[in-house]
């Protein structure tokens, strides 16, 4: 696999700052002068921004874990469940590791310990060490990635298969429980992908999908194309040639001598590089695309290789990211370099070509990376962006009339309508974010640490206190139940 020599754009880090972890950078000289004063300014605001929300930790949270990493980490995911227990369950976690190349690239697989609800202490929630390693994360299987890993996907039909875009026109796709162990040295041979997927002309670095619907995969790159693959076109391909395998745990993926396959579809219609790419929920030949030419297009491959509906200005700056709601076909989140989340609703996106959203969602104060649809309620969503903010948003908020008894005037102009949540535990930019569809309103999130802490990055996985988004009167029947129960629990002072 040749990577073309055109440097790719980095999202996550700027191009030409190095990977370093954190046991590096504290080995380092302090830099001196006006960008070392600069530099500590800004840290010493996040150092303060972060004692205060670590106060508020065991107030706003229902589970908390801090997982500090020695590399960055672009990517996260949750993978299947593999165990269930009477206070926790057992999960796979999909990361990362992008390095200096002094140690190789990895993609990781970790079992992950998920408290469940309701289950874990306060003073355990509140008392975390930001610099250890968390007992909830523990490394399973090491696979070295030929090159950095910027995007993972899983696949929905199985989540033991996972593809990962890295700095080349390829999407690699590994099947976790077939391929070995490797230790990450120094000189160790790159792990060989279960099949790899051609078909882009440059590199493609971020767009990647797969569809809940059939083993489809989607991506987007440089060349300005978005293309679509699907496995089963290896599968079929072998079928003439090899018996059949029932594989490593049910896996489509079967082995070859060339494990390669070409794409069922190249799309054309934008004019700068393809930033992000999803699926419609209920048709794995509806797919919708966003890019540097601040487009957001929608396709049909039924109807052909061109735009079905092209949005000629969805944003006033690149799209960095889009997501398709997963209960509601119709709705669709972008999020831009202009720091603002759009919705748009698919039946009516432009007006003479220029995106008409739903609403705009405007609380970040940096680009917008990722933006998620929550799996447990259809209305709300999340977005996380360059400002170390992950917010949390519920569409059927805004403009719903606020109680004026308790929020003050300038309570409403801090907390833009929609926003109901906002994770601010990471010091620095968050690269990406996934809700985890196996255990409601739990979320895992990872932040690049270059810039407040000269390198690593940081692993949180949280959910929040069930009190903020169950219906109202059920929170205030609760919350009265236990005031009756104090009361009788308490001794009566005698006159």
């Amino acid at each position: 696999m040749e990577t073309p020599s055109s440097q790719p754009k980095r999202r996550g880090r700027p191009k030409g700052s190095s990977a370093k972890s954190k046991d590096e950078r504290e080995k380092e000289p302090h830099s001196s002068g006006k960008m070392r004063g600069s530099a500590s300014k800004r840290a010493a605001a996040v150092d303060e921004e972060y004692v205060q929300w670590k106060s508020l930790v065991a107030v706003l949270y229902d589970w908390f874990a801090n997982h500090n990493l020695i590399w960055p980490s672009l990517s996260c995911r949750w993978g299947p469940v593999v165990e269930l227990g009477r206070y926790k369950n057992r999960q796979r976690l999909y990361l990362s590791e992008q390095t200096d190349k002094s140690v190789p690239n990895t993609l990781i697989i970790a079992n992950c310990d998920v408290v469940k609800p309701r289950v874990a202490a306060e003073n355990h929630i509140a008392n975390f060490n930001e610099e250890a390693r968390s007992p909830f994360v523990r490394k399973y299987k090491t696979i070295i990635h030929p090159g950095e890993v910027n995007r993972i996907r899983e696949l929905p039909q199985n989540k033991n298969i996972v593809a990962t875009h890295t700095d080349g026109p390829e999407v690699l796709i590994w099947d976790i429980e077939a391929q070995p162990n490797k230790h990450a040295v120094y000189g160790a041979a790159a792990s060989r992908p279960d099949l790899v997927l051609s078909g882009h002309q440059d590199n493609a670095e971020f767009a990647l999908a797969l569809s809940p619907m059939e083993p489809f995969v989607l991506s987007g790159g440089k060349d300005k194309t978005v293309v679509l693959w699907s496995i089963q076109d290896h599968i079929s391909t072998l079928a003439a040639n090899a018996p059949k395998s029932a594989g490593s745990g049910g896996s489509i993926i079967k082995s070859a001598d060339n494990p390669s396959i070409g794409p069922r579809g190249i799309f054309h219609g934008h004019a700068d590089t393809v930033e992000d790419v999803q699926f419609c929920p209920s048709s794995s030949q509806e797919f919708c695309s966003v890019g540097d030419d601040s487009c957001l297009i929608l396709w049909d491959a039924r109807v052909g290789n061109n735009p079905a509906v092209k949005v000629e200005k969805a944003h006033d700056s690149d799209l960095h990211c889009v997501d398709w709601n997963p209960h509601n076909d119709n709705l669709i989140i972008t999020g831009s370099a202009d720091n603002s989340v759009r919705l748009f609703d698919r039946r009516n996106l432009t007006s003479d070509g220029v995106g008409s959203p739903v609403h705009m969602f405007e609380h970040h104060t940096a680009a917008v990376l990722c933006v998620q649809w929550c799996p447990d309620r259809s209305s709300v969503f999340g977005s996380c962006a360059e400002d170390g903010l992950l917010n949390i948003w519920d569409y059927e908020k805004v403009g719903a009339a606020k109680d004026s008894d308790i929020e003050s005037d300038e309570d409403e102009e801090e907390s833009p309508p929609g926003l109901f949540f906002q994770h601010a535990g990471h010091r620095d930019k968050i690269v990406d974010f996934h809700w985890n569809a196996c255990d409601p309103w739990t979320i895992v999130s990872v932040s690049d640490d270059a810039e407040t802490s000269g390198g690593g990055g940081t692993l949180q996985i949280w959910r929040m206190i069930d009190m903020l988004y169950r219906p109202k009167d059920e929170v205030l029947a609760e919350m009265q139940h236990f005031k009756d129960h104090v009361g009788k629990c308490t001794p009566k002072s005698k006159g």
